[in-house]
């Protein structure tokens, strides 16, 4: 099929970029074009790639030479890994252009849609020079005629006002380009992509978010942008995304603002949700007792085989907590009753459904104590060859779990999330 040279930008979103030879590269996240200037068509200066190791990289326009239904292809397999970072007069077509209000130069459209008029994409093309150029603009009113959608149209660039970089940098812009590019991705790769967000988009995404979703995303983010994103939403909706968030994360989080801050937006969470996050904040955050969830999976020693694994199969328990199931007397919430000891979900696979975990007991294997240290909890999971560990206290109540996620977490460098993987 003929590689075309016309296209919208959006219809390259997604794409899998190609090297000469056919190997796959990434795949296209953006297109970066040359801020607005006067009535000159902006230039199209080249592509943001996602390799498959989540780093985002720029490959400049020139190494396309082909754009496909389902592929583009550059002349040369050789790329710069450098991770991508916007520049001055450097504008993100999907990211910035997109969802935002501009004036047309047509009276009759301008009345239809009583001048709310949105950018839904932006048509380019190649010029006899190879150089490719910004030359149409998908617009389409914020709304139609009796509340209904109202039709695409597409214009002339020129016709078009409003998309300067001060235009862009005014609040109130929509995100459903956004949310739709980042519809099915894993919360750790929408994080990645908004960190290379100008910092309006970041904010403006972060509002249009559920509280579910953003906490997923949070989680992810470097601690200095978890708490800048935090400081920007209305205190109210900070203590919703701190309650849909895992309590060490949480108390992470709160740990890295001032104390009055913290106590202030733990006195907004409903208490069933803050209790969790305080007895967490009460250890030293390199102690098995910080590093600790206060969730896992607690049954007593009544429980089955079979609702052991139906606890273990719930989605929100990561892999890491469902490795192992733990035995206490009643309650079960933690700090528990008396622990008995845990049960590993290889030992629950081989046993009948009907069987009770209370005879499956390992009694044997150590636990970790909230005091202990970073170094000791990292010697226990290299010892015991495990994923998952129970803290109990002098008491012998089950106060939480530590899985080998939340050692890795603090194993790493503090700007891990920062230094992206070379391919």
């Amino acid at each position: 099929m003929a590689a075309a040279n016309k296209v919208f930008a959006a219809r390259l979103a997604g794409l899998v970029v190609l090297g000469p030879d056919g190997e796959s590269i990434g795949r296209v996240r953006d297109v970066v074009i040359t801020a607005r200037v006067g009535r000159q068509q902006p230039r199209v200066l080249g592509l943001v790639i996602e390799l498959f190791t989540r780093k985002r990289i720029f490959v400049p326009m020139l190494r396309v030479t082909a754009i496909e239904p389902s592929s583009v292809t550059l002349t040369t397999g050789n790329v710069s890994l450098r991770r991508f970072q916007q520049r001055p007069g450097e504008v993100l077509a999907l990211a910035q252009v997109a969802d935002s209000h501009v004036r047309v130069d047509d009276p009759e459209l301008e009345e239809l849609w009583d001048a709310d008029i949105i950018v839904v994409d932006l048509g380019i093309e190649q010029t006899r020079t190879r150089d490719w150029v910004v030359s149409k603009v998908a617009v389409r009113g914020h709304r139609g005629r009796l509340g209904r959608r109202a039709a695409m149209h597409v214009v002339e660039w020129q016709h078009v006002q409003g998309l300067t970089q001060t235009d862009l940098a005014m609040p109130g812009q929509g995100v459903s380009a956004l949310l739709t590019q980042f519809e099915g991705m894993r919360a750790a790769d929408v994080a990645n992509a908004m960190r290379l967000l100008p910092e309006k988009r970041r904010h403006e995404l972060a509002l249009a978010l559920d509280d579910e979703r953003l906490a997923d995303v949070v989680q992810e983010l470097p601690s200095d942008d978890q708490t800048d994103l935090l400081m920007h939403l209305e205190v109210e909706r900070a203590a919703d995304v701190l309650e849909a968030m895992d309590p060490d994360d949480a108390a992470d989080l709160l740990g890295e603002l001032p104390e009055t801050e913290a106590e202030s937006l733990l006195q907004l969470m409903d208490p069933q949700d803050s209790e969790p996050v305080r007895r967490l904040l009460e250890h030293s955050p390199d102690t098995a007792g910080g590093l600790m969830t206060p969730e896992p999976v607690v049954l007593t020693a009544s429980t089955t085989v079979a609702e052991a694994l139906a606890r273990a199969r719930i989605s929100d328990v990561t892999p890491a907590l469902a490795s192992m199931v733990f035995v206490v007397r009643p309650p079960t919430a933690t700090p528990t009753g008396r622990y008995l000891g845990c049960v590993h979900l290889q030992k629950l696979l081989r046993e009948p459904p009907a069987s009770l975990v209370g005879g499956l007991l390992d009694t044997d294997m150590p636990r970790l104590a909230p005091e202990d240290s970073l170094t000791s909890v990292t010697r226990y999971f290299a010892t015991y060859n495990l994923v998952c560990g129970p803290v109990v206290d002098a008491e012998d109540h089950l106060i939480g779990a530590v899985t080998v996620d939340d050692v890795l977490d603090h194993l790493l460098p503090e700007d891990w999330r920062e230094e992206e993987i070379d391919g």
